[in-house]
């Protein structure tokens, strides 16, 4: 039998500032851009988690997806909704905020805890607009 991918879809809204605490905001705009704004801007963010694995025999899914969506919801979309990544978000703590280290820090939350269900964590897959997506695959 052949592995079953599964995606599910979640939804925050946070708000974030790529930065170096040790450059000037001079510097900073230079490099990043408006996305350096010292008062902060935000983004309505789409999160796709795609997991691997072989269908049960008993249900013939891969995953209880409402296990699966609590998780994300619990150790990810809680954590995150309606926050200030660069302040509130205890796994981006003393990281750029990026959409690329977003990811890897949703990954690095989820990876052990999907694997727990006994199926395998995939790609973290971040919409921070709808021009800019992020696909990481751990």
């Amino acid at each position: 039998m052949s592995l079953v991918y599964l995606t599910r879809r979640e939804r925050f809204n946070a708000a974030h500032r790529m930065f170096r605490p040790e450059w000037d905001d001079t510097k900073n705009l230079e490099v990043f851009g408006k996305c350096s704004n010292p008062l902060w801007h935000g983004h309505n963010y789409v999160l796709y988690v795609t997991v691997k694995g072989l269908p049960s025999q008993e249900t013939g899914c891969v995953v209880n997806l409402s296990h699966l969506s609590q998780l994300i919801r619990n150790e990810i979309i809680e954590k995150l909704d309606h926050k200030n990544i660069n302040l509130e978000v205890d796994f981006m703590k003393g990281k750029i905020v990026s959409a690329e280290n977003l990811a890897i820090a949703i990954w690095n939350e989820l990876y052990d805890k999907i694997a727990a269900l006994g199926i395998e964590l995939h790609c973290i897959r971040l919409e921070e607009t709808e021009n800019n997506t992020v696909e990481y695959y751990g």
